[in-house]
């Protein structure tokens, strides 16, 4: 059995793959709106987040043989836990992620840290899109929220407890985009526009994260982006595609 890590769109896909290559497949995931369209596919799938001992627990309970770590790029907890669980396990661990995005465009300026993108958005002023998500929206409400020429608006995923965040932290109604992805070209377009936005703020997620729509929208825009890269982690092994991900697990696995 692969314990397969998902965290991201292409986490479904993946799993099909590794379940179409004859092996069997737990998936693990946080919420469970992301369990719907792996449990459609036939995955078994568990929901909630696991310690990297809470998972090697679960390794040694359903004799797991390998674990897949296809968490979101910016998922660093989950990733760091599941390392440590193929070590204390001692099952080979191996990550999947999907391509960066590193273009040189002026319109572009990378930063290394949330906080940094805060800073840097301080800086410049203006209507700031926020698409980095709800989970280090406080970050951003502490350096943003009350500065001096400056309109935060949040865009996020529509659940519960993301509102009542955003209540806590005081980002008023009239400032939250609460929608579901993925988003075209022309919506991101349509919703610069509606809120006059003059920076925009994500994270190197990749293609299959739509940032590339994002980021051609605000440069039709012509809108200055702070763009976050992903954390380092020293992950081992790490695979591109899907059939790097089968050419290893095979390999590992081989009697």
């Amino acid at each position: 059995m692969i314990y397969l890590i998902a965290g991201t769109s292409d986490a479904r896909e993946l799993a099909i793959s590794v379940k179409d290559a004859s092996y069997e497949v737990l998936a693990s995931v946080v919420t469970e709106n992301a369990a719907i369209s792996l449990r459609k596919a036939n995955i078994e799938t568990i929901v909630g987040r696991l310690t990297a001992k809470e998972m090697t627990v679960l390794i040694q309970k359903r004799g797991i043989k390998m674990i897949v770590d296809a968490s979101h790029p910016f998922a660093e907890e989950a990733s760091k836990n599941g390392v440590e669980a193929g070590q204390l396990a001692q099952i080979p661990y191996v990550r999947y992620e999907r391509e960066n995005y590193q273009e040189d465009d002026e319109l572009i300026t990378y930063v290394s840290s949330y906080e940094d993108a805060a800073f840097l958005a301080k800086e410049q002023k203006g209507v700031v899109m926020l698409t980095t998500g709800s989970k280090t929206l406080q970050i951003f409400t502490k350096h943003l929220l009350n500065a001096e020429g400056i309109r935060l608006i949040a865009r996020m995923l529509p659940r519960k407890d993301n509102m009542e965040k955003c209540e806590e932290l005081g980002v008023e109604q009239k400032n939250i985009v609460a929608i579901q992805g993925p988003f075209s070209k022309e919506l991101n377009i349509a919703l610069f526009k509606q809120f006059d936005v003059t920076l925009m703020i994500t994270k190197e997620s990749g293609k299959v994260g739509s940032v590339d729509e994002k980021v051609e929208a605000a440069r039709e825009l012509n809108i200055p982006i702070i763009m976050i890269t992903r954390p380092k982690i020293d992950y081992g092994m790490m695979c591109r595609s899907f059939k790097d991900v089968l050419k290893t697990i095979n390999q590992k696995l081989e009697v």
